[in-house]
């Protein structure tokens, strides 16, 4: 199968070597990687020039948030199995794309997510936590469960009947995605017990209080619109089994 791998960045001057690195690496041929900038004003661009002949489709131009240019690079997807790796991660060994060729091929899959470890975004990063996606099921959606997205691989058919992210999400879009497509436990899927992704902190959803007052708050909104029984009490429960796997995860 062709595997798209979709990138996107703006001012990513420190970790984007490494992730486009990280995609050179992979022991898979049938890969299309997908680079859409929002108009960098650093040297993302030169770095992106650098590597251009490892980059199939590349676009840089302003667009309306990070959602909206991950829409773009979906348009621009030809392969079989789509993925995002967000311009701070890598994967975590050379294999990762073959092996998840080789579940979707083998068993049919509709997608596919295994766990990503967190790492400090120094120099020289040091291990944060591990996010465990085993603990997902569609009908922990409403308890604030998804797969880490990053270790997220689905089937193009899923992108076309289901549509794109939502662009008036700040931070949780990937999260409206799952429960959508996720929540009527219609989809074949396969959790995969391993790291997929390492990822550094500091992102959207890793940025602190404030991101988490918003991140829970666009989380109990895509459980009303895709009709999922929460509350916001059942949401924060969800804290004590991530602060569980700082300490014990590893």
């Amino acid at each position: 199968m062709k595997i798209s791998v979709i990138t996107v960045t703006f001012n990513s001057e420190e970790t984007l070597t490494e992730t486009i690195n990280s995609i050179s690496q992979q022991n898979y041929d049938d890969l299309e990687y997908i680079l859409i900038d929002g108009g960098s004003t650093d040297t993302t661009l030169e770095i992106i020039g650098k590597y251009r002949h490892l980059i199939t489709h590349f676009i840089s131009e302003k667009d309306r948030g990070m959602y909206d240019a991950m829409n773009k690079g979906l348009s621009l997807a030809t392969g079989d199995v789509v993925g995002f790796l967000h311009s701070d991660d890598v994967y975590a060994s050379p294999m990762v794309l073959a092996e998840v060729n080789n579940y979707f091929v083998n068993l049919n899959l509709d997608a596919l997510f295994g766990d990503i470890d967190f790492f400090t975004n120094r120099e020289i990063p040091t291990f944060v936590r591990r996010y465990k996606s085993k603990r997902f099921s569609p009908d922990m959606i409403g308890w604030g469960w998804m797969p880490a997205h990053p270790s997220l691989f689905f089937h193009r058919r899923v992108y076309e009947k289901y549509g794109n992210f939502k662009i008036d999400y700040k931070i949780a879009a990937d999260y409206e995605f799952v429960a959508r497509v996720f929540h009527e436990n219609t989809l074949k899927y396969l959790y995969l017990p391993k790291v997929l992704v390492n990822m550094k902190m500091g992102g959207l959803s890793t940025g602190g209080l404030l991101s988490s007052i918003v991140l829970n708050k666009e989380v109990l909104r895509a459980c009303r619109e895709n009709n999922i029984s929460t509350n916001i009490f059942k949401i924060l429960t969800k804290y004590p089994a991530k602060l569980f796997d700082k300490f014990f995860s590893k």
